[in-house]
């Protein structure tokens, strides 16, 4: 059985609360506001146990968090071309916050809310009701995540309904660095990610449309490869790009699609899920100015993310899997992240 423990925490945001998940020497923290998963702290190989994602040592810490340590990020994860859209007819104007485009839903967005918060069997249940025209969506979106600590695999189920048609795009923002979050780079990690395809982007970070195959290309990492020399190879600062893990129109089985590895510690992640995406990030923006937990500086490619998610900017792209969601339909997803050692 899994130990679930609930505390209360202030914040300038009115009270907050943290739920704290144990299961054997795998241990996870997560916060109201914004959804977050705080904490997870594995064990190497020596038995060492290590916090494994970046953030903040308190809940003020996640007040602003510009770069969504751990958030669930919503209405739409991901970025939106020029922050506009259409559904039935009608354009829909966001928040450019992102280049010239709307990112992560919007200015305040899920990240930012205190959700509500149940215990469930080996975990928590976060609730949050995004109403008509929160950030420039229509229709009243009720939304809940639950986490769930079983063994050595952490759970995330994303559930929605709306009262209007509405993109919907949901996604869990963690950071990773299997060597200890503040250790300086992921460098020595191992990835293999199951993609047959992935999204080529423009200069904005815009899919261009295409559905390139990975074969002979630096995208393929269907074995697994080295970061380090990887991303000096890759042009540009780095990978910021959705793998394709299923086509347009397949039923949402769940498959594994990633595992990292790092040979020093022995820690394993692996992450399994039903959507149809998962956006590999290197964390190519942070620069060193985010001070984290105790006070570490996180630099570029100082983690990894994992994002499963749909493709983005899949509500203007009809030959994408369908982003939206109708009223009298349910949202529903699941990820895995599995953590062992080998």
């Amino acid at each position: 059985m899994t130990e679930v423990c609930k505390e209360e925490r202030g914040s300038a945001r009115g009270p907050a609360e943290r739920w704290s998940l144990r299961s054997g020497a795998v241990s996870v923290e997560i916060l109201s506001l914004g959804c977050v998963i705080q904490s997870i702290r594995t064990p190497d190989h020596s038995g060492q146990t290590a916090d494994i994602v970046l953030g903040y040592d308190d809940v003020e810490g996640y007040l602003s968090n510009p770069r969504y340590f751990g958030a669930v990020v919503g209405r739409v994860a991901n970025r939106i071309a020029k922050g506009r859209f259409v559904v039935d007819e009608k354009e829909y104007k966001l928040a450019i916050n992102n280049g010239p485009n709307a990112l992560h839903g919007g200015l305040k967005g899920f990240d930012q809310a205190v959700w509500t918060t149940e215990a469930v069997d080996n975990g928590v249940k976060l609730s949050h009701s995004s109403p008509d025209g929160d950030e420039g969506y229509p229709g009243n979106l009720n939304t809940s995540v639950t986490y769930r600590l079983e063994k050595n695999t952490l759970s995330v189920l994303y559930h929605a309904q709306t009262d209007r048609t509405t993109p919907i795009n949901l996604t869990n923002h963690s950071y990773f660095n299997l060597a200890g979050q503040g250790t300086p780079d992921i460098y020595d990690h191992e990835v293999t990610i199951s993609a047959e395809s992935y999204l080529p982007v423009d200069d904005t970070m815009i899919p261009t449309g295409e559905v390139k195959p990975v074969e002979k290309t630096l995208f393929d990492l269907r074995k697994p490869v080295l970061l380090g020399s990887r991303l000096k190879e890759l042009p540009g600062p780095g990978f910021d790009h959705n793998f394709c893990l299923r086509s347009p129109g397949e039923p949402p089985l769940e498959q594994k699609c990633a595992r990292v590895v790092h040979p020093g510690t022995g820690r394993v992640l692996e992450v399994s899920t039903t959507q149809p995406g998962v956006q590999f990030y290197t964390s190519n923006f942070l620069d060193g100015t985010v001070k984290g937990k105790g006070g570490a500086a996180y630099s570029k490619h100082s983690a990894f993310c994992l994002e499963t998610q749909n493709w983005p900017d899949a509500v203007n792209q009809l030959h994408f899997p369908d982003a939206l969601l109708r009223p009298g339909e349910t949202y529903t997803h699941t990820t895995r992240f599995t953590f062992s050692v080998l």
